[in-house]
């Protein structure tokens, strides 16, 4: 295998966004020497365009543990990482509950984080990309899995507030490699949406639990 094809395959995997990824046997091995030149190719040759910067180039321990497992790190890569992620989540106090109507709103929303976007725009979930929610969608991906009767199923108890909330703000604190975006993390969404997302998965008023 060249090396040009490990950097358009590494390339690949940095800027597909939500795209389905190659099933983990398929991958090509990165070794790291390969991932640094990918990084420099990358920042060599994308430039930064409106609100999309080249801040979105750099490789954090996570993104970087999964590209050289083929997102499959050993546990004792992946658990060291995972706490100290999950210990960096600013969980407000009180109720992690918002308003599941504007949760369903933002939810299926598609709007923002493009680089011709004006930097004040509200940004949107995009869950329906990735998960069903209700039984009223008529299109939905599968990258996830299915969220209707999240919070049926789950309860609303302060625990399951917290890993909610704590999931959609970044969802590599219970699964290192997890394909979900981190939407608090990388300021896609603040503190308010997030708990309108969570209202949204847990109320039980809201269409994902009827």
């Amino acid at each position: 295998m060249t090396k040009n094809f490990l950097l358009l395959a590494g390339t690949a995997v940095l800027v597909a966004g939500c795209a389905a990824p190659l099933p983990v046997g398929e991958r090509p091995k990165i070794a790291a020497s390969d991932l640094d030149q990918l990084v420099a190719v990358s920042k060599r040759d994308f430039k930064a365009r409106g609100i999309a910067g080249m801040d979105r180039l750099e490789l954090d321990a996570a993104m970087r543990a999964c590209n050289l497992h083929n997102d499959n790190p050993p546990r004792e890569v992946s658990q060291p990482l995972e706490e100290q992620i999950l210990k960096s989540i600013p969980f407000p106090q009180g109720s992690l509950l918002g308003d599941w109507k504007r949760g369903q709103r933002l939810a299926q929303s598609g709007q923002g984080m493009t680089w011709s976007d004006k930097p004040n725009i509200a940004n949107g979930g995009s869950c329906y990309n990735c998960h069903q929610l209700s039984p009223q969608e008529e299109s939905f991906g599968t990258l996830g899995t299915s969220l209707r009767n999240f919070g049926k199923i789950r309860g609303t108890s302060e625990a399951i507030q917290r890993y909610t909330y704590g999931k959609i703000y970044n969802s590599k604190a219970y699964n290192l490699c997890s394909q979900m975006p981190r939407m608090g993390h990388s300021k896609t969404l603040n503190e308010q949406q997030i708990k309108d997302l969570t209202a949204y998965l847990l109320d039980p008023n809201s269409p994902v639990n009827k």
